[in-house]
């Protein structure tokens, strides 16, 4: 026998082969007494280069001279790898062809380190579908030997004993664009730098997606930038806009379209068997960068998996899915490497690759695709807490309600424009965005309106939302005009009793008030509140919240006294109907506080300030805007009560936070910087006050308008 020997056929060198980092990791593998990994293991999604890097590895160490025996074995089955080891046997040691299992059993045998003989070996598995195939079958450990492998699974059986878990990812975006840039040169093709990585982008960097796309814009004779618009045109399927099979570049078998079938079969029949398909459906519609678990483990989710799960032949679901089982449904998928499953992520627990969601949801009947999409809006609003105290809660399930409302195309507003619509909007104004929440009601409104008509009571509702926030955002005079209008259709359309018209007259009132006509908002206000209480009754939350808005107005137009005993009442109500924790019971408790310290209480008011405050931290979190506002009040009366460092101090961090939290054009971070410039001038600094009201001054004017009471007050 005459060294090396070489046993099966390396695949092909790919065109364009990337020498990325994990090529560069397996290279420094040594051999030798000292090494503890016999075994590497290449795990990685579906498409993304694992068996060119074991290749490029092989084929490094056997062109180096490091070898003196390569097998390459597809190892797609039990049968596969005792074949693959049987012919290595006949032709390295002349082995019995008849009989495969005991040819097997004597190559492995030769594997085994022996102190006569050193032969330097590599064996590589390629592409394992089970590591149940390997029973009885693993190539031993040998300090002149070396085993890859490379394989979708992750299960725990693939780690430990001197083996290595190797994680393969998608090109970086540096690899991917450049990728692109020599696939298209070797042809004489050049392209925009932008474009490609925009391509590199839109297909998520996965190897395989950029070398076909690659092939399909050559065969085609597409530029680039039209590519791309095809690529997301929902008209067409993930498989139009990939070669067909005799196009395929490099060897490949399949496109990206099909590439993940037999990864979904094998974690389908995972137990809980039948529930990974439905749970990679739910999660094909949501954002691939990240699904908080609260939204996967949702009763509308469990329902999902229950109505759609196809049990194994002989097997039995409960009616029920449970947690438990949505979980595991999510560790089988992660054991294919079809998602990341990262339980110790909270808001993004579960991410999946973009192309994998398109090939899930492309074949979906248009009637499954709508039912789906409707699911997934039920599950983020299930998901969804009512006070958002958790900030980064919210920006995940806005993030996903994005993505979602992308691809359920009009599922979204059959019958009814769907409640996780509002819901995002009404997220962005809570978060202090609320230039982004007119934005995106503005928005609203047109595709309400589009999908369902103008006097639809949906489409009513966007509109008030975007007057609302317009009003919010510091544009007083505009909300006022755009709530007079859909004031009016909602008296035609709804009634004049009707609840949604009561609370636009409502807000009506409070805009004119903030626009300066105090004593017209607050009797406006009484009219309101006498058709609420008669029509919703006394103990209504609109009810209360309108007691509130009509006690603060009566307390701006010089009836401080007559205002604090209004809130000692509202208080008492919103305790015994809300109770103690409810937001609008701490608002109350803040509003009294506040009246008494302008009523000259002013240590009465900065200590139940600071009683509030800490309750107010617990029951919305540091980042509530009701939180800020309560610091900003305490503040200010800290000031009052002849503590001006304290107060400035206090003023400066709360500045910080709300530029943080809220953006430096928010009018509440505007009324922070002009409470610290008036404490700057309280404490002497005058210049120094002046000018920082003269930047505000013109910051006002920029965002409110010159006429804004605030830009006035400046």
């Amino acid at each position: 026998m005459t060294w090396p020997q070489q046993a099966g056929v390396l695949p092909r060198q790919a065109h364009c082969f990337q020498d990325r980092a994990t090529a560069q990791l397996l290279e420094h593998a040594s051999y030798g007494v000292d090494t503890v990994v016999h075994t590497q293991v290449l795990t990685g999604f579906g498409g993304v280069g694992k068996s060119q890097l074991a290749a490029h590895h092989a084929r490094t160490l056997w062109q180096a001279g490091k070898l003196d025996l390569l097998v390459w074995v597809t190892a797609v089955t039990r049968d596969a790898v005792v074949t693959g080891y049987a012919q290595a046997a006949v032709e390295i040691l002349g082995a019995d062809p008849t009989n495969p299992e005991t040819a097997a059993r004597t190559f492995l045998a030769w594997l085994e380190p022996k102190p006569s003989t050193v032969r330097r070996w590599l064996v590589v598995l390629d592409d394992l579908a089970d590591p149940a195939d390997l029973r009885n079958l693993w190539p031993p450990d040998s300090t002149h030997g070396r085993t890859l492998i490379t394989t979708r699974r992750r299960d725990a059986a693939l780690t430990g004993n001197s083996r290595q878990l190797v994680p393969v990812g998608l090109f970086t975006d540096d690899e991917a664009t450049a990728y692109l840039t020599a696939a298209l040169a070797a042809h004489d093709r050049h392209e925009p730098t932008d474009q490609l990585s925009g391509l590199a982008n839109d297909v998520g960097n996965l190897p395989l997606a950029l070398s076909q796309a690659a092939a399909y814009l050559l065969d085609v004779g597409l530029d680039c930038a039209t590519y791309r618009h095809r690529l997301t045109d929902r008209a067409r399927t993930l498989t139009d806009v990939l070669p067909d099979r005799s196009g395929l570049p490099d060897d490949q078998a399949t496109n990206v379209a099909a590439t993940w079938s037999l990864s979904i079969e094998c974690a389908d029949q995972l137990p809980p068997a039948g529930l990974a398909r439905p749970m990679l459906q739910l999660a094909a519609m949501l954002d691939p960068n990240g699904i908080p678990a609260a939204v996967l483990a949702s009763p509308p989710a469990l329902n999902h998996l229950a109505q759609h799960h196809n049990a194994a032949p002989g097997q039995t679901h409960p009616d029920e899915i449970t947690d438990a089982e949505a979980t595991q449904a999510l560790r089988a998928l992660n054991r294919l490497s079809l998602i990341d499953h990262n339980p110790s992520s909270p808001h993004h627990t579960v991410r999946v690759h973009q192309l994998l969601q398109r090939a899930v949801r492309d074949p979906l009947p248009a009637d499954q695709h709508g039912r789906l999409a409707r699911t997934a809006a039920d599950a983020l609003m299930a998901a969804w807490p009512e006070v958002e105290r958790d900030t980064s809660l919210a920006q995940a399930l806005r993030a996903n309600t994005e993505v979602l409302t992308l691809h359920a195309e009009d599922a979204l507003y059959q019958p009814d424009a769907h409640l996780v619509l509002a819901r995002t909007g009404r997220s962005l104004g809570e978060a202090g965005q609320t230039t982004a929440a007119v934005h995106y009601f503005q928005q609203l409104a047109t595709d309400t309106q589009h999908h369902l008509g103008h006097d639809h009571l949906n489409t009513l509702t966007a509109r008030h939302h975007l007057a609302y926030w317009r009003g919010d955002a510091g544009d007083v005079a505009g909300a006022a005009a755009a709530l007079e209008d859909v004031l009016a259709d909602m008296d035609r359309i709804q009634g004049p009793d009707h609840p949604g018209t009561l609370i636009a007259r409502h807000e009506l009132a409070g805009f004119r008030g903030d626009a300066g006509d105090v004593a017209g908002a607050a009797a406006a206000l009484e009219d309101v509140l006498a058709d609420m209480e008669r029509v919703l009754g006394p103990d209504h939350l609109n009810t209360l919240i309108a007691r509130h808005d009509l006690a603060g107005f009566r307390g701006q137009a010089g009836d401080v006294a007559g205002a604090a005993a209004a809130f000692e009442q509202l208080l008492a109500d919103r305790k015994r109907v809300l109770g103690p924790d409810h937001p609008d019971t701490l608002y109350a408790r803040h509003s009294l506080a506040s009246f008494r310290g302008d009523a000259g209480d002013v240590a009465g008011a900065a200590a139940a300030l600071e009683d509030l405050l800490a309750d107010i931290e617990r029951v919305l979190g540091p980042d509530h805007l009701n939180t800020l506002i309560a610091r900003h009040r305490l503040a200010g009366f800290r000031g009052q009560a002849g503590d001006v460092a304290g107060a400035a101090a206090a003023f400066e961090q709360l500045l910080a936070d709300r530029k943080r939290v809220l953006g430096p054009d928010h009018p509440g971070t505007l009324a922070t910087r002009h409470s610290l410039a008036n404490l700057r001038g309280d404490a002497g600094d005058v210049a120094g006050a002046a000018a920082a009201f003269e930047q505000l001054l013109a910051d006002r004017k920029r965002v409110l308008g010159p006429d804004h009471p605030d830009t006035l007050y400046a």
